[in-house]
């Protein structure tokens, strides 16, 4: 299956950050691509990447970039798909840094912009589902079921005071 979406991040180190966004795609069946492709150390081969993902089947890139993160602005400014931004935690200042530096893209090269770390990348995993759910019927009913799933386990353990016990 070729994939629809690539998952690239500025370093090795920030595959922790991103590998829930991975593991999401492919619990719904989504294919997908990773890449370390660095804004700073690798700009042509990032220019390439951002340049030729439409030919190459790709609807949606998510990025992820701690620091400066110039990572998805830069894929942004190379692509008109849809650029996911994923603010990697920083030692320095929490991840504070890569969201700013990720979410305060000038007018007319939009990126968006999930939370910081994990939960960040696992939304936008989720966000790039719903972005292709629009188009592909089994993207849609793999969401639909996901959502549906999370309802359910709520629901189920309304009362976090109770823990259940296990019967013999």
């Amino acid at each position: 299956m070729k994939p629809l979406v690539g998952i690239i991040m500025g370093s090795k180190s920030d595959w922790e950050t991103l590998q829930p966004a991975a593991d999401t795609l492919q619990r719904l069946g989504i294919a997908f691509e990773t890449r370390v492709v660095s804004a700073h150390r690798t700009p042509d081969l990032l220019f390439e990447y951002a340049e030729t993902a439409r030919e190459r089947g790709l609807e949606v890139i998510i990025a992820g970039a701690g620091g400066a993160a110039h990572l998805p602005g830069m894929t942004a400014a190379k692509t008109s798909l849809p650029v996911l931004g994923v603010p990697v935690q920083s030692k320095m200042l929490s991840g504070i840094d890569s969201l700013l530096s990720i979410v305060q893209m000038p007018a007319g090269i939009p990126v968006g912009t999930l939370a910081i770390g994990q939960a960040g990348a696992t939304n936008a995993a989720l966000f790039a589902a719903s972005i292709l759910a629009n188009k592909y019927e089994p993207v849609r009913a793999a969401v639909d079921k996901f959502r549906a799933e999370q309802t359910a386990t709520v629901l189920a353990n309304p009362d976090p005071s109770v823990t259940a016990i296990p019967r013999p």
